[in-house]
């Protein structure tokens, strides 16, 4: 019989619903799971959408006050779904508390913070679920697999890229997220750390890159202050500054000699959620695209005479697919990738084995993004570099206090 947990979530916009919604089909999937998940407490800065949590998603409580869900005596474990410009001081808050943590991505404004809240983590000694959830999908493990096996031969190239167009109308309003104080990096912070955890998950450690970036949209329409969660259009209305990059494309060096290229844009017009990547070895190939989740690109060398891709199916066997289809053909989705965080957040608190991707994994994503960013300035090639003692804030981030908006 699985003992149960205490949940807080802090901020109910779309990802903190998908969090919600993973905690409450966990068992469904994973009925050997040791911890049964607790909806206690979610917050919100809007008090109808706290509300709505209470009604609609099965919380016994509600506030509008994140302090009130990291103080509740039930709760043992936080998700954090909240803005950019919030999760230093939210995940701190919690670790210092003893709560485990499931934050999003990328966990603060720029990687100082990300190393604050790194050594947060570890010196209070609690678990903690970073969503990086596409090294999850199942033909992503098995890709990662047949790369460690040698099945590629030696590998020699890779490509990764993140092609989106949730800001490519230009009239998509300007919220905290392409503000300094409210996101801090614009993609090199918001979905670049997919990219380079990726490319980390399957090759190893990355030594240096040469990066440049570009704002293609330079202004957008303003809106008040915590208005809306997620992207949306507004017509007409005062247009003001956006201070943050739409593009990042860099060369890449991995420590084991391999050589890369990664690029990640929001605002390229053609592809929608274009996560994907590419790796050559010496006897064979092999590529996926998020847009394709179920299906893995696969090129052999084996004497057989075929020159080409072939199309490997998701299927029982590969990664946790079986926990969620039974058979090859039958597709997972975005949400099942969630369940799959759930379980290995809960997993982790129930028997101390932290599993990643974890606070260690995103401190070394943001590492690699910090030398990107440093690139881009410089114009040369830098090296990942350990996170220096004693940061000082990022001179980019104004002071101040903000409301919580809405996530993702």
């Amino acid at each position: 019989m699985a003992r149960e947990i205490g949940i807080g979530t802090i901020s109910l916009g779309w990802m903190g619903t998908l969090h919600t919604r993973a905690y409450r089909r966990l068992l469904d999937h994973y009925p050997e799971c040791e911890l049964r998940p607790r909806l206690v407490v979610a917050a919100d800065t809007v008090e109808d959408r706290a509300r709505d949590a209470a009604d609609r998603l099965g919380y016994e409580g509600w506030t509008t006050d994140w302090r009130e869900v990291i103080e509740h005596p039930e709760v043992e474990a936080v998700s954090i779904a909240a803005p950019n410009y919030l999760h230093k001081e939210v995940a701190v808050a919690a670790a210092r508390a003893g709560k485990h943590i499931w934050l999003e991505k990328p966990c603060g404004r720029y990687p100082s913070e990300t190393y604050d809240i790194g050594e947060a983590v570890e010196e209070a000694g609690v678990v903690s679920m970073i969503g990086l959830m596409y090294r999850h999908v199942p033909v992503v493990e098995y890709a990662r697999e047949l790369i460690a096996a040698g099945e590629l031969g030696e590998i020699t190239h890779y490509r990764g890229y993140f092609l989106a167009d949730y800001a490519a109308d230009p009239n998509g309003a300007l919220t905290w997220r392409y503000k300094l104080d409210g996101a801090g990096l614009g993609v090199l912070g918001d979905i670049m750390p997919h990219s380079v955890d990726m490319a980390q998950n399957l090759l190893g450690p990355i030594e240096s890159v040469s990066a440049q970036r570009e704002t293609f949209i330079r202004q957008r329409p303003e809106v008040p202050e915590g208005m809306g969660t997620g992207h949306f259009v507004v017509e007409g209305g005062d247009m003001g500054e956006v201070e943050n990059e739409d593009y990042v494309g860099g060369l890449l060096r991995f420590e084991s000699g391999v050589r890369g290229t990664i690029e990640n844009s929001r605002t390229c017009v053609g592809p929608h959620v274009r996560m994907s990547f590419e790796v050559n070895g010496t006897r064979g190939a092999l590529s996926w695209d998020f847009q394709r989740l179920n299906e893995l690109q696969l090129y052999r060398t084996d004497g057989t005479g075929d020159r080409g891709y072939r199309k490997v199916h998701a299927a029982p066997g590969m990664g946790d697919f079986d926990r969620f289809q039974p058979g090859a053909g039958i597709s997972m989705g975005y949400d099942d990738l969630k369940v799959a965080e759930a379980e290995r957040f809960l997993s982790s608190i129930a028997d101390g084995r932290q599993r990643p991707a974890s606070i260690r994994d995103i401190v070394s994503t943001m590492r690699v993004v910090d030398a990107m960013d440093r690139s881009c300035n410089t114009g040369r090639w830098e090296k990942v570099e350990e996170p220096k003692p004693a940061r000082a804030p990022d001179p980019r981030v104004a002071t101040g206090e903000r409301r919580m908006g809405g996530d993702e």
